[in-house]
């Protein structure tokens, strides 16, 4: 479990996160939404041991994110990919970094993600980066996947198959899966449990399926009406 306790974070004169309160469930797929500058990216990288907070704890199975990066994949949303490396010599350099590199899936990804370990990643197009990005987080078999808006700015096709590829390595029960994004349409249809953050607090969550039958709306319907009623 991933336990926020009464976490804050300022950048600057910039409050991120305000005092937040959230316990993320183990075996999951979580929706992490909101809007942009909303606190989503913080919290991520909070997990990912990127940042630590002013006040307050984050805890992952008990310890502090600096004891767990092992058990961490985390996607940014950044394009950290060096542009001079082929998409081998990138997996290469990230196994030599993590025991749980599964080369057996790797090579399967690979192939299932339509990309060529020959193909030099300065020259492959955004949303061939963007797979290749998935392609070395999802290969490592890790029980936390943190994924940061991994659908911003590709086309439709790229982000169903990066969709797909969740939903296909997904191992329920054993590996938590925290999306965050402002895009929830995409991945409404994925997520088990889901956490609406503004102004650095959560401001609702719960199990999407029960908002979804209780309410009888979808998730966006959801968050519009939880925020406009925030700003009321």
């Amino acid at each position: 479990m991933i336990e926020f306790k009464e976490v804050s974070k300022r950048f600057g004169s910039t409050l991120a996160l305000d005092k937040l309160d959230a316990n993320f469930p183990t075996g999951k797929i979580i929706g992490l939404f909101g809007p942009n500058g909303a606190g989503k990216s913080t919290s991520i990288k909070m997990i990912a041991g990127l940042n630590r907070p002013d006040q307050g704890q984050v805890l992952i199975d008990g310890e502090l994110p600096r004891m767990s990066k092992a058990q961490i994949a985390y996607l940014p949303e950044i394009d950290h990919l060096y542009p001079w490396m082929t998409i081998g010599q990138a997996a290469g350099f990230t196994r030599s970094f993590y025991v749980d590199w599964d080369n057996d899936k790797y090579h399967e990804l690979l192939k299932y993600l339509n990309l060529n370990a020959e193909m030099k990643i300065g020259k492959i197009s955004k949303g061939q980066r963007a797979k290749t990005k998935l392609l070395l987080t999802v290969a490592r078999r890790a029980p936390y996947l943190l994924m940061d808006e991994p659908l911003s700015g590709i086309d439709i096709l790229t982000r169903e198959e990066i969709i797909n590829t969740l939903v296909r390595d997904y191992r329920e029960g054993e590996q938590t899966i925290i999306i965050s994004t402002h895009e929830i349409a995409e991945v409404e249809s994925l997520v088990d449990e889901v956490f609406f953050i503004d102004q650095g607090k959560i401001m609702l969550s719960g199990s999407a399926e029960e908002f979804r039958v209780e309410r009888g709306q979808s998730l966006v319907e959801i968050m519009k009406e939880a925020f406009r009623h925030v700003d009321q």
